[in-house]
């Protein structure tokens, strides 16, 4: 079973918690990034800490929710050998680790409701590998972002 890092800003908190919880009933194991409750943190520090687990392989992928998922995918991509992608439907997020082998997927708690989340994770969990048409565009990706070193 896949293991996964759960982050997430006040704003996708109790989004985060329902994701959480229904990947938990489902049997993978979920290691909880923060935030812990409604106060406000920044985003920025917990889609890092998410990244770097993810780097580090103490989790094989990452969810991150905060009000629209698009400020936890600028920040997470700012980690390099990071591929994170806001989705918002189940074909997005499938072809995100089909098509540019994202490690991570985040996601608007302010955009999305729990039901539709549910099938996002799902889509992007199902996913296996990199289709053989995407591995050069990855690789170019990833040279790309040696480039910019």
């Amino acid at each position: 079973m896949i293991s996964i890092a759960i982050g997430s800003d006040e704003a996708g908190f109790p989004l985060k918690e329902t994701i959480k919880k229904f990947l938990e009933d489902k049997g993978y194991q979920v290691t909880d990034y923060g935030a812990y409750d409604l106060n406000p943190v920044l985003y920025p520090n917990v889609a890092k800490e998410v990244a770097l687990a993810i780097l580090g392989k103490k989790q094989e992928r990452g969810i991150l929710i905060c009000g629209t998922g698009i400020g936890m995918a600028m920040t997470a991509n700012k980690i390099p050998g990071i591929r994170a992608a806001q989705c918002h439907d189940p074909y997005s997020a499938e072809r995100a680790k089909k098509s540019n082998d994202a490690q991570i997927i985040t996601m608007g708690a302010r955009v999305i409701g729990p039901e539709l989340a549910k099938v996002i994770v799902m889509a992007f969990l199902n996913a296996e590998g990199v289709s053989p048409t995407s591995i050069p565009k990855v690789n170019r990706i990833m040279e790309i972002e040696k480039e910019m070193r």
